[in-house]
């Protein structure tokens, strides 16, 4: 639950700075109650419920950040925020479970989220928290671009058309996981990702003891690293995975 807060008296009013804020949560009463807040705090505040609303919202030009419920009933908000990732780098601000350990907010932020706060948390924080990514955001002028194509050592992965291309030009077919998996990977360069994540973002849950995430990153490894000397995919010791090579998004 939330802890309610009267609207903040340092607020600057919404004439003075009124970026658009989506608020994406599946529970009326906390929904109404964030956008409330925010639009008395002098942001402009929007809200979403289905995925179509908040695909729309995205095609805007003039949205700034969004916060997400991580847990929106039959919906997952960690798909969402992937979905979010793979068309826009728009700041997002995640909401975890009051019960739940920290793998959610982990999970979250190794898919790109900016920042988080855990229920039960003060308006005021958020509020605090979607100020001070705003101000990090401002430090990079410019308008935000859609990232639905990465170039990495050659090959291009469209996600747009879910399109594997070798460096020689021709398609390389993936299968449902492994395509998750090097979405994953090209979200994330350089980052080492629990193998935790990585079941999240393929949807391998039928037996975590099998340890079918391995067999699937073998499978990308092979189609990826055939004639090349070092592998794309290292194994990070007792961690998990790390995508090893610079990744454009263009």
């Amino acid at each position: 639950m939330l802890q309610k807060l009267e609207s903040d008296p340092t607020s600057t009013g919404p004439a003075s700075w009124s970026p658009r804020i989506l608020v994406v949560d599946d529970d009326p009463d906390m929904r109404g109650m964030i956008v409330s807040f925010l639009s008395d705090s002098g942001l402009n505040a929007m809200e979403a419920v289905e995925r179509p609303d908040v695909e729309r919202q995205l095609a805007r030009d003039d949205l700034a950040l969004v916060v997400l419920d991580l847990r929106l009933g039959a919906q997952s908000g960690l798909d969402l925020l992937r979905e979010i990732r793979a068309r826009s780098d728009i700041p997002v601000i995640i909401v975890t479970g009051e019960r739940r350990d920290e793998v959610d907010r982990v999970i979250g932020l190794e898919l790109g989220a900016d920042d988080y706060v855990t229920k039960p948390f003060s308006l005021r924080e958020l509020l605090a928290r979607i100020r001070a990514v705003l101000r990090r955001q401002s430090t990079h002028p410019g308008p935000r671009r859609a990232a639905v194509r990465h170039r990495f050592e050659g090959w291009m992965l469209d996600r747009r058309l879910r399109r594997l291309t070798a460096p020689d030009g021709t398609e390389v077919r993936l299968t449902k996981g492994e395509y998750a998996l090097l979405c994953a990977f090209v979200d994330a360069p350089g980052r080492p990702l629990s193998r935790e994540s990585l079941l999240q973002a393929t949807h391998l849950h039928e037996d975590v003891f099998d340890r079918s995430i391995d067999v699937q990153v073998l499978r990308l490894r092979r189609k990826l690293d055939a004639g090349r000397a070092a592998g794309m995919i290292r194994t990070e010791r007792g961690i998990g995975y790390i995508f090893d090579v610079p990744v454009i998004r263009v």
